[in-house]
């Protein structure tokens, strides 16, 4: 096993072979094939093991048509998780974090940004509109009224059985693996970093808690010295601890706390502070990208594209008008 390829799909293609020469046909015998996508790159491998693309150029299919209703070969047509009963759900309204998040993954990871390395405000870009015509495409597998959805409402709706993707804290995890009627719903439950799409890496931040003393302070160097004391061995890792993976630890220290040992669902965020990425990426941090993200912006922008609002050059136009206001007064 430790010596297969893991791009190829032996055992799949060998069904194939044995099926289609069972029956006496050849693939483009076939109207349709319905087959098993768990991973948007396993359905492209199974194109390659079934035959109707050399192997490693599954991605074709997809580029050409083939896999269309109208196709050469039309894969998958009863739909994808939403057909099933299944459908993903990802916070569209004003969501503080679970909103701001998937705007954030989704201009991330097709290399759209806030603001370049200077500051100046550069949503308004060919990447961030190639980002608004994806989620075109993708919110009609979204289960329905995700414009809506506040940062409880995606938990709700997982915890309920209503959706089976969507992004959030770990803390929906362990809420559901602690309640006896939800348990077996955590049991199911498998973690996995953001899509990178165009992105070099996962892009999606680490979520800490800051300290910080005030310049008004009157006792500054007794608060930086309670600082440091929290955050010694002793007192942080406990904490820490607690979280259960929840918060991810500002010091390279504690990369090798229990917590990312104890349950194998966590631990694959262990290093998520080492992210590259965070609010108002990939400019200066400021007051004016935290105006930003509480104000919606790019929430918004997202939301009117999804709901036929606005088209996104449109959208794209506006977020920009909006978030230049604030760094105007920055």
């Amino acid at each position: 096993m430790s010596k297969r390829d893991v791009l190829k799909f032996e055992g799949c293609g060998e069904a194939w072979r044995r099926a289609l020469a069972s029956a006496g046909l050849a693939l483009s015998d076939l109207s349709f094939v319905e087959t098993h996508d768990c991973f948007t790159i396993a359905e492209l491998i199974e194109y390659e093991a079934m035959g109707l693309t050399a192997e490693g150029e599954g991605a074709r299919a997809i580029k050409e048509g083939w896999t269309q209703k109208d196709g050469k070969l039309p894969i998958n047509p009863s739909g994808g998780l939403k057909a099933k009963g299944h459908p993903p759900g990802f916070a569209l309204g004003n969501a503080v974090g679970d909103g701001n998040g998937f705007a954030s993954w989704l201009l991330w990871s097709h290399n759209a940004s806030l603001l370049d390395e200077e500051g100046n405000v550069i949503i308004n870009s060919k990447e961030t509109i190639a980002a608004l015509k994806y989620l075109k495409e993708l919110y009609p597998t979204f289960i329905a009224g995700t414009p809506s959805w506040n940062d409880v409402s995606n938990n709700r709706a997982y915890s309920s059985g209503e959706i089976a993707l969507t992004a959030n804290g770990v803390s929906l995890y362990f809420s559901l693996k602690k309640d006896p009627a939800t348990a077996a719903i955590a049991e199911d439950t498998e973690h996995q970093l953001l899509i990178k799409g165009l992105a070099p890496v996962s892009p999606m931040s680490g979520l800490t808690l800051n300290a910080m003393v005030f310049k008004h302070s009157p006792y500054p160097n007794a608060a930086k010295a309670f600082l440091q004391f929290m955050l010694e061995k002793e007192q942080y890792e406990p904490w820490l601890n607690a979280n259960s993976g929840y918060w991810a630890q500002p010091l390279a220290a504690y990369a090798d706390a229990a917590v990312w040992s104890g349950d194998p669902k966590v631990a694959i965020f262990k290093d998520t502070m080492k992210s590259n990425y965070y609010n108002g990426y990939k400019g200066p941090i400021s007051t004016a990208t935290g105006a930003v993200n509480a104000d919606y912006v790019l929430v918004q922008m997202c939301a009117s594209v999804a709901t036929d609002a606005a088209t996104p050059e449109a959208a794209a136009a506006e977020a920009e008008r909006r978030a230049k206001r604030y760094f105007r007064r920055s």
